[in-house]
């Protein structure tokens, strides 16, 4: 049975919603594992046993946050050139942008030659004050439902090789 790892970092719980939403949706395929992982707690034996992967992370400051970094900083010596042609995509919780935390995770993605399988799913908070920054996040349901349909094809698509 192939695994899915979703590993993911949040500060303010945007990017926790947005994994545990394409968790729930890559369960619907019974032929597949799904392992959930908070950064810091995720181990190599995690990333090399893995099939295919789901990041999900804030961009903090125009980059992933530093402990999405870490993990990557932890790992990427020890799984490269073991992880060849394994798809992944990319989960992105920001306040206007987004785009260079999906940057910054799609390079290491090509240095371990991984394969996108979609574009970044950036959902925006429009937190734009200190305070907004900093306060809980709660994703709307349309948004959840986008990172829900994106586990789950990717669950599907891992499930019937299609990659």
């Amino acid at each position: 049975m192939k695994t899915l790892l979703i590993v993911y970092h949040s500060h303010t719980g945007g990017a926790r919603q947005m994994a545990m939403a394409a968790a729930d949706g890559a369960l619907a395929e019974r032929n597949l594992r799904v392992e959930l992982r908070h950064a810091p707690e995720a181990g190599s034996h995690d990333v090399l046993t893995a099939d295919g992967f789901l990041f999900a992370c804030p961009e903090n400051l125009g980059s992933m946050a530093g402990l999405m970094k870490d993990f990557f900083d932890r790992h990427y010596y020890a799984a490269l050139d073991q992880l060849n042609g394994r798809p992944y995509a990319s989960l992105i919780c920001a306040g206007s942008d987004g785009h260079g935390a999906a940057r910054q995770i799609a390079r290491i993605a090509t240095g371990w030659r991984l394969k996108a399988i979609a574009e970044p799913l950036i959902v925006l908070t429009h937190a734009q004050t200190p305070e907004a920054i900093l306060a809980p996040k709660h994703l709307h349901a349309d948004n959840l439902a986008r990172c829900s349909e994106l586990g789950e094809a990717m669950a599907s698509g891992m499930a019937l090789g299609i990659f």
